[in-house]
């Protein structure tokens, strides 16, 4: 299929809707114009217009449009008959799979809200976000029932929990077409779930997302990607977050085709999955591109359909290598954040870049890179109280301005009012104005494009010179004997700051001194790690990223840590092993790091 700007449309052929910037404004410009017309309720009309197409394709089932209607409608009257109202929450803790979807759609069509619980928890960490969202009902697969039970002992207030029993409960449920009367006065205003922020700035908050923000995203990445029916996506990232359960989902059921849904990637079947199922789109991570990039050969993994990638995170040192190896003709990266209240869209393929905000835009979404003080944490201000824009390709944090209306400016908050407050940066460039705080630092170039540089809390100090993870790591991701990378910053006794340490996944060819000639020619001597942790494998969250905070809290201490561990020797001009011995030379001071 031809993306918008392809090649001319033959006689007789309808046109293929337009992609990019415009087809994203086509599609979202009237949503604000029917407050009740919610996603819920599009899908009864893509169930009627699509009918026996299918529409969410997984490993043990398939659910076309009309099917997906149906299977909504019927969770719908679930929630009603189960004495649910408005307002109140149900959890929702099941794997990837159609039924996921239309669970969710069908709950919060009536105005009841659904928390999107993460499956890979479990005791405390689980309690902590069932205690946040407060469901009057939990609805778990068989299969996760024990993580439940796990962390019912830490709650005050259990909910009811539908394992083992829903489908019992939802056979009598009619999955006809809804009457006028059963209809709650349900709006684009009210929410619809509570998505969880990761976590790697304390526990995970429970952010607000309403059903304006589900409509908006769903439409707006169907207008970016050109959604059609004969499209088919494939996801495998976790649907308890947004861009797994909502952009990617959404976005081509919208435009009348399907997603492929799968319940974990596998680096190893992916292109056989992707031929097989005929997928012309693909919704991605950073990592998994990675992932894949490092894998063997495979037979089809040229020999596919894909007109089309998307996603966030894709570093510039795997973007090409990946496109071309994989012969991928499009990318479309893009930054946003579930709270967040902009985003920007990389449209114009520019390698590296999350995206830009062209001008016709930047009304609806103000953008602004200020400067960051690590030793506080927050932004730096000026004499006058307000907050220093940075300059082209200054590093700084990303923050984009409030509004009040309904919408993508509206910042909607999670459950707890205190971490509300905390992500609202107020009297920013006037008295009285309100930005939201991304946690990101970017950097923006001279024709608008915007680069990631790190997290706000990953960037560290050393030699008096700000160092970001992400180009350390990008450095070691190309050496020679380096199969994985994790990069972050250690308290060195006696020395400001927080020096460099790469934790490794080494291959059979590491060398520590290639290792070090390398980095010597890509990194300034400030920004290399002072210490290097050879790990046999890392331990990732569910996105994929590799958890570094228990890394950094170990720090470099050979007592306390089994890996071989190597310590760069500036005098000596080498890396070499180190011992308890060394450690307690450079506590005392008498190794120069």
């Amino acid at each position: 299929m031809a993306a918008a700007g392809g090649s001319a449309v033959r006689q007789g052929q309808v046109p293929a809707p337009p992609g990019g910037w415009l087809g994203a404004l086509e599609r979202t410009s009237r949503i604000g114009t029917q407050p009740s017309r919610i996603l819920p309720r599009v899908i009864d009309e893509l169930g009627v217009a699509h009918g026996a197409a299918p529409a969410l394709i997984g490993e043990t089932e398939i659910l076309s449009h009309a099917g997906l209607a149906a299977r909504a409608r019927r969770y719908a009257r679930w929630a009603v008959a189960a004495g649910l109202r408005p307002g109140e929450t149900v959890g929702l803790l099941m794997p990837n799979g159609p039924d996921y979807m239309a669970a969710w759609l069908g709950i919060s069509r009536v105005g009841v809200r659904v928390a999107l619980l993460n499956t890979n928890l479990a005791g405390q960490s689980l309690a902590h976000c069932l205690s946040v969202a407060e469901p009057r009902h939990l609805i778990a697969s068989p299969g996760l029932r024990a993580a439940y039970e796990g962390a019912a002992d830490h709650l005050a207030e259990r909910p009811r929990l539908w394992a083992e029993n829903l489908a019992e409960a939802l056979a009598p449920c009619d999955d006809g077409p809804f009457a006028v009367s059963e209809e709650r006065p349900v709006t684009l205003a009210d929410a619809a779930l509570y998505i969880y922020t990761s976590g790697t700035t304390g526990l995970p908050k429970a952010a607000r997302v309403s059903h304006h923000r589900v409509m908006t995203w769903s439409h707006w990445f169907a207008g970016l990607m050109a959604t059609t029916p004969d499209d088919r996506l494939y996801t495998c990232l976790p649907m308890y977050h947004s861009v797994g359960g909502v952009v990617a989902t959404g976005s081509v059921l919208v435009g009348g085709g399907a997603a492929v849904v799968r319940e974990r990637f596998s680096a190893r079947r992916f292109w056989d999955d992707v031929a097989a199922e005929g997928c012309t789109l693909f919704q991605y991570i950073g990592e998994l591109c990675r992932y894949l990039l490092a894998a063997p050969a495979h037979p089809l993994e040229r020999a596919h359909r894909l007109r089309l990638a998307a996603g966030n995170g894709l570093r510039p040192e795997v973007w090409e290598a990946f496109q071309a190896r994989f012969a991928i003709p499009r990318i479309l990266e893009f930054y946003a954040a579930t709270e967040g209240t902009l985003s920007l869209c990389n449209v114009d393929g520019r390698v590296g870049a999350v995206g830009r905000v062209p001008p016709f835009l930047r009304h609806s979404s103000p953008a602004a890179i200020v400067r960051h003080d690590l030793e506080t944490g927050m932004p730096l201000r000026g004499a006058d109280g307000h907050c220093l824009r940075c300059a082209p390709d200054e590093a700084g944090e990303l923050i984009g301005r409030l509004s009040r209306e309904v919408g993508a400016q509206r910042f909607e908050g999670y459950t707890s009012e205190a971490a509300s407050d905390a992500k609202v940066l107020r009297d920013v460039f006037a008295p009285g104005d309100a930005w939201f705080r991304t946690g990101d630092l970017m950097r923006v170039d001279r024709q608008g494009f915007y680069f990631f540089v790190d997290r706000v809390g990953d960037t560290f100090r050393w030699k008096g010179e700000n160092v970001a993870t992400t180009e350390v790591a990008a450095a070691l991701a190309d050496a020679p004997g380096v199969a994985e990378a994790v990069v972050y910053g250690v308290a060195v006794p006696g020395a400001e700051g927080r020096a460099g340490m790469a934790a490794l996944r080494a291959a059979p060819e590491f060398d520590p001194a290639v290792l070090r000639a390398h980095l010597a020619a890509r990194l300034p001597a400030y920004a290399r790690p002072l210490v290097l942790r050879l790990c046999a494998a890392f331990e990732i969250t569910e996105t994929f990223k590799q958890k570094k905070q228990g890394l950094a809290a170990e720090g470099f201490d050979p007592r306390r840590i089994a890996d071989p561990l190597y310590l760069d020797d500036a005098a000596a001009g080498a890396y070499r092993p180190l011992d308890a011995a060394l450690y307690e030379a450079v506590v005392r001071g008498e190794v120069r790091v």
